[in-house]
């Protein structure tokens, strides 16, 4: 078996609010640089992006593009489709034709049908469906839907993906999911390397081909997923969306999900969300997750500076993609010691979040949660 690094969720330029620059030739550099050796297309229902990347699926830098897309729902559930070929996307469209306004104007098409017909679709023509982003407060299943079969009906689901909002722990106690692999990705709308790749997964895989990757996913060979501390997101815990003042769920519900403070809606949080799909029960075991931040941002919070693109910081990162060859060899294999020799701030930095060192403050409300590295 050999072990892979996919990012299979990212956006094109004809999608809302992502860079002009998620064009192939960058995306390709960006895996390269990151670690990425599997890089999903994203927004695959667009006839213009099938067309963009046909030229790249061969590709010098040896990364296995999978064809990949999201869709919303009539009820904007968030749905991500992989196949094996673009022409399972290009029929899959004909299918649905006439259930959105049009395929040509978006990225990530408004369907309107429901999350069992969709499903049912992309099943029918030979691709893997599941919810994006589940746990998010908006645009997911579980913002939506009491669960799978609410969101899916009978159709199964092939995945879930946990997004930037959850980490495995949110979902190893929900027994609907007991055996369904999680996937985490970055959803990125920059090829830059603070936001491709900022999640991943590592897959075993018995050969780089498309086809390899997605019968990893299918038989459950996710060994490990990587991505930021679920703390760090912006509705992490229940809190008022005006003021941000944090609550626990009984007070919450007490105050009829008003501020006292201000009167502004207070928000459910993830965390409260995921204990209530649990029930109680107890975690079933799964792959390992791995925390981590973008080696950017680390560089930026040891050298006191004001972005991960300072001239200085730029050297440092490129110092270390040098000597070690790509960032997620940094961030999770390289040993402290040889990473020490490069830069000892970042080393400690690197070490703390490894040991699970870091001092969180998460986010609720809409607000972003920080933390204190070493």
């Amino acid at each position: 078996m050999l072990p892979v690094n996919a990012d299979l969720h990212i956006h094109s330029p004809y999608s809302m609010a992502v860079s002009r620059f998620m064009q192939p030739e960058q995306l390709l550099a960006g895996c390269v640089t990151k670690g990425i050796q599997v890089l999903g297309t994203g927004d695959a229902l667009h006839p213009v992006w099938r067309k963009t990347w046909e030229p790249f699926l061969q590709n010098d830098a040896g990364i296995v593009v999978v064809p990949t897309g999201e869709v919303e729902d009539e009820r904007r559930v968030h749905h991500l489709i992989l196949a094996e070929d673009f022409s399972q996307f290009a029929e899959l469209q004909a299918l649905m034709e006439g259930t959105c306004k049009s395929f040509a104007t978006t990225g990530r098409p408004h369907i309107y049908l429901s999350g069992e017909k969709i499903a049912r679709h992309a099943h029918s023509v030979g691709a893997l469906i599941g919810p994006a982003h589940a746990f998010t407060p908006w645009t997911s299943m579980y913002a939506y839907c009491t669960g799978v079969a609410d969101c899916y009906g009978s159709e199964p689901i092939d995945f879930l993906e946990l997004g930037l909002s959850a980490d495995s722990s949110y979902g190893a106690a929900i027994p609907e999911l007991n055996g369904i692999p999680f996937l985490t990705n970055s959803d990125a709308h920059s090829p830059h390397p603070d936001k491709l790749g900022r999640e991943f997964n590592r897959l075993d895989v018995r050969d780089a081909t498309v086809k390899g990757v997605l019968d990893a996913i299918r038989q459950g060979h996710v060994v490990m997923n990587a991505g930021f501390f679920p703390e760090e997101g912006k509705y992490n815990r229940t809190a008022c969306v005006r003021c941000f003042t944090q609550y626990p769920l009984e007070e919450a519900v007490r105050h009829g999900w008003r501020c006292p403070a201000d009167g502004g809606v207070i928000k459910k949080g993830v965390s409260d969300r995921a204990k209530e799909l649990s029930g109680g029960s107890a975690p079933q075991p799964r792959p390992p997750y791995v925390h981590i931040l973008p080696l950017g941002q680390i560089i930026q919070t040891m050298e006191g500076v004001s972005s991960p693109n300072t001239k200085r910081s730029k050297a440092i990162y490129a110092e270390f993609i040098g000597r070690f060859g790509n960032e997620i060899n940094v961030l999770i294999d390289a040993p402290v010691a040889e990473i020490r020799a490069v830069h000892p701030k970042v080393a400690d930095a690197i070490s703390a979040l490894r040991n699970g060192t870091i001092t969180l403050h998460p986010g609720g409300g809409g607000k972003y949660g920080t933390f204190s590295l070493g």
